[in-house]
């Protein structure tokens, strides 16, 4: 599912379940040495689709230990996300002269729990989650906006080290083209094409699952006539 949401640029791997013959690097086993097995697992399958990816982009696999708030630390040159959820475990990579950032997230295509959405949507969220539900239904529309904020953060993190609330940027859905747009409301992170002010994605809901992704390209000069 995940590379029909990522350009050509974008190594993208995923598995519907776990393995018992991943081997951790020795950083990584002391990452997660306290964990409970299904966090082990999780932690273990969804490295195993990393370094798949990283060697489509032709880098060697290495360590991938979290850093900091537990963000992946990548090769040099090397950009990326992961995502795992129950029964999915996915990573998406590129080099960095390639793209500038990457943020995926998947989720269960369910109704979020009770009070969650209106802890993570504005109001004019809601008013368009409700609207989606009603004229576009059978799509998980709250939940999908939960997937959606998360891989914005994730996109933004790298750029900036610093969190992103979920009241900091404003996500509006195109139902027909399985688009997103995401508008700052604080300063965006300044990139060799300037300083961004959003971010656009792409979703699909399959299998039980709603996935969302953002890529962010260079943006490249236009020659002189």
């Amino acid at each position: 599912m995940l590379d029909r949401l990522t350009p050509p640029t974008v190594a993208a791997e995923e598995t519907f379940g776990d393995r018992a013959d991943i081997r951790l690097y020795p950083a990584e086993a002391a990452a997660i040495a306290q964990a409970v097995p299904t966090r082990r697992r999780e932690f273990s399958t969804v490295r195993a689709c990393a370094r798949s990816a990283l060697t489509r982009i032709g880098v060697a696999p290495a360590p991938i230990v979290p850093g900091h708030r537990g963000a992946p630390g990548w090769p040099p040159g090397v950009v990326g996300s992961m995502t795992h959820c129950a029964g999915y475990r996915a990573c998406a990579v590129a080099l960095d002269r390639d793209v500038t950032a990457i943020g995926i997230d998947a989720e269960p295509a369910l109704p979020l729990p009770d009070g969650v959405l209106t802890a993570v949507a504005l109001p004019a969220e809601l008013s368009a989650v409700a609207e989606l539900a009603r004229e576009v239904p059978g799509i998980a529309w709250d939940r999908l906006l939960f997937s959606a904020k998360e891989a914005v953060y994730k996109a933004w993190f790298p750029l900036t080290g610093a969190p992103l609330d979920f009241s900091e940027a404003v996500v509006e859905f195109d139902p027909a083209a399985r688009t997103f747009a995401a508008r700052l409301l604080v300063p965006g992170p300044v990139t060799s094409s300037g300083r961004l002010t959003g971010f656009t994605g792409r979703w699909l809901q399959s299998r039980g699952l709603v996935l969302s992704t953002v890529v962010v390209v260079p943006v490249q000069p236009v020659a002189a006539a």
